[in-house]
């Protein structure tokens, strides 16, 4: 049985602007494998988000095809598609995306209420309060958004793509509106996350210091990935 994870291949990606394409993917080929912490870097514009977004479901290639587990992405319904982010991937972006309303608890287990699991109301909130125990943020459970720092922010993002117990992680730029003290702890909890449980970790950053800290870092210029 094959190890790999996530396996790309010829990918293309075109964007319409008015009369203009933009090529953001050309032919792009990449496999991850199962239990990598993988760090693809590129400076803004090289195309790395849009393949994180193709690797993660939430777009569709101008032409090529991505697999997860060896199932085709192209080939899935809009429904399983919605149960494979939110069984298999969880998801951690720059802008840390939270509910701004709700607690930090609240944003990790509105998630598991919204995935379909069975979970009572009562496990839902016990689990939510073991991983941001496990992130380190069990004194700020209670805090809004608006009242946490960067770092703490992306600490509840990470908690919250562990949610419903991925397989897989994709990052994209995790570390952008951080310092770099916090950068480095942010970088070093996906770290430990993927030694101690296994998780596949997949970084997009333009940030060689952080690209340096995975397994494999893969370099991407133009819609393309230098050969390793």
């Amino acid at each position: 049985m094959s190890n790999v994870v996530i396996k790309c291949a010829k990918l293309h990606k075109e964007f319409k602007l008015g009369k203009v394409s933009i090529e953001a993917l050309r032919g792009l080929d990449l496999e991850i494998k199962k239990g990598e912490f993988a760090a693809i870097v590129g400076v803004s514009g090289c195309g790395k988000s849009t393949l994180m977004h193709l690797m993660g479901a939430l777009d569709t290639p101008t032409s090529g095809n991505v697999r997860i587990e060896n199932k085709e992405l192209s080939k899935m319904s809009d429904k399983e598609l919605t149960a494979l982010r939110g069984k298999k991937i969880g998801f951690v972006f720059q802008t840390f995306n939270l509910l701004q309303s709700l607690t930090a608890l609240e944003n990790v287990e509105v998630v598991m209420r919204f995935s379909g699991t069975n979970l009572t109301s009562s496990k839902r909130r016990a689990k939510a309060r073991t991983l941001l125990e496990i992130v380190g943020l069990e004194a700020r459970i209670k805090h809004k958004p608006s009242e946490l720092s960067g770092g703490q922010k992306q600490r509840i993002a990470i908690a919250r793509a562990l949610a419903n117990d991925p397989e897989i992680i994709l990052a994209d730029e995790p570390t952008g509106n951080l310092d770099s003290k916090t950068s480095e702890e942010i970088i070093e909890l996906l770290k430990n996350l993927n030694q101690k449980k296994g998780i596949t970790v997949v970084v997009i950053t333009h940030d060689p210091k952080v690209a340096r800290k995975a397994d494999r870092s893969l370099k991407m210029i133009d819609g393309r990935l230098l050969k390793q």
